[in-house]
């Protein structure tokens, strides 16, 4: 990137940890929850860093932003989570300047994923982008390359077959409770937690199960209603909890807490349970697997699927990949151009520095001398030579550093 002089003496970097080497405990000391996510930007900004998103799902923890050193990063970071650097040397990976867009081409378009053709990281990276809009940090590098990765995602879920089948973890818990479990429409499942993969497994639940023993809980209520009437579905109070695991058969956990909030102390069942944990970081303690009747299944578990679907979606990577290829050379078409903005914008000025020292000597020469249309005459030459000289810079792909050089020289510019 260094030679696009997008930003200077700085460089773009993608870092963070994923599923593919760090484990859900692991992920979870990298997990970052909306406040963490602001706190971040804010001191990214107070540092003066000048572009940077961030996002924090339950497969991967990540950062893509400008910086002098990948630490600068890194800090800011493990200053906002549970984690340290120690840690995260263990588990992580950089990426800069073209490898840095490429590896965000592949997480935004679906090749990345836990669940190979799961989109849902999509929705993430545009919820990611709003915010470093807010806080002043998407800057026009990181808006197109953002862009580009959107079209390419579309592109790929319309024109090949990768996502074909239902996706996701929520999808891939309901698998698992329809292969495992018998008689799945007449057992009680209870839903703890309402946010996006809660709302998903919801759906999941109700479309493929065909049970009508389903209730949710939620530390608020409302939030549980709302979803509850869409399905004509029981919801109980966060007071209840305790109560409802006893009657229930299978408990799906998928809440946004930064600790453990079931464990064995609240179970007294005396018939199997199968508890389903879908949230980073972990939400049911370990310590459930002391009791026999219970079983334990995380969603790192749910997500190793090795079925007919996998591999039909596998077949379509070479097809995803050259649209890929074809969005990122657009991009990186653009890419090429930015290198010569500073200098054209800088000969602009310096253009504007002759026309007002010319208008100013022409007033004092002449009496009846046409301010008007000697602006608008002199405005129109200065946009033809910029133009002209940008459209040169375009064409000239082959020594487009020498002619910068060169018009740098003869007009005496400072770019910034």
């Amino acid at each position: 990137m260094e030679q696009y002089n997008i930003s200077k003496g700085t460089h773009f970097y993608a870092l963070g940890l994923s599923y593919k080497k760090a484990d859900a405990e692991v992920r979870g000391h990298f997990s970052l929850d909306e406040n963490a996510k602001q706190n971040l930007l804010s001191q990214a900004k107070d540092n003066n860093i000048e572009g940077l998103i961030v996002t924090s799902t339950c497969n991967r923890t990540e950062i893509f932003g400008f910086a002098e050193h990948p630490y600068q990063l890194i800090k800011l970071l493990c200053e906002n989570t549970k984690g340290t650097v120690e840690e995260f040397q263990k588990v992580a990976y950089i990426y800069k300047s073209r490898e840095a867009i490429a590896h965000l081409f592949r997480v935004g378009c679906g090749l990345d994923s836990q669940i190979l053709g799961d989109f849902e990281i999509i929705s993430q990276l545009k919820i990611s982008a709003r915010a470093s809009k807010k806080a002043g940090l998407l800057n026009p590098f990181l808006e197109r390359l953002l862009n580009s990765v959107i079209q390419a995602s579309k592109r790929i879920k319309t024109e090949t077959e990768i996502s074909s089948g239902a996706t996701s973890v929520s999808f891939a818990s309901v698998h698992y409770i329809l292969n495992n479990i018998k008689n799945v429409p007449e057992k009680n499942i209870l839903l703890f937690g309402t946010g996006k993969i809660g709302r998903n497994t919801c759906e999941n639940l109700v479309k493929h199960t065909k049970n009508e023993h389903i209730t949710l809980i939620n530390r608020t209520k409302d939030k549980a209603e709302k979803i509850a009437g869409k399905f004509n579905l029981v919801v109980k109070d966060y007071a209840n909890l305790q109560e409802e695991i006893h009657t229930a058969d299978i408990l799906i956990v998928s809440t946004g807490a930064q600790n453990p909030t079931v464990d064995k102390f609240i179970i007294k069942n005396n018939k199997p349970l199968l508890i389903l944990d879908l949230s980073i970081p972990k939400n049911v303690n370990e310590n459930v697997n002391d009791l026999e009747q219970v079983t334990l299944v995380h969603l790192d578990q749910l997500s190793q699927m090795t079925d007919d679907t996998l591999e039909k979606r596998k077949s379509q990577i070479p097809i995803a990949e050259e649209i890929i290829e074809e969005v990122k050379t657009e991009f990186n078409a653009w890419l090429e151009t930015r290198k010569f903005a500073p200098t054209i914008k800088a000969l602009k000025h310096k253009l504007q520095d002759f026309k007002m020292a010319e208008l100013d000597t022409q007033r004092k020469k002449l009496s009846d001398f046409n301010e008007a249309q000697a602006e608008i005459i002199s405005n129109n030459i200065i946009q033809k030579i910029t133009n002209h000289f940008a459209h040169h810079l375009k064409d000239d792909a082959g020594s487009g550093t020498e002619s910068l050089e060169l018009i740098k020289k003869v007009f005496q510019l400072e770019t910034k």
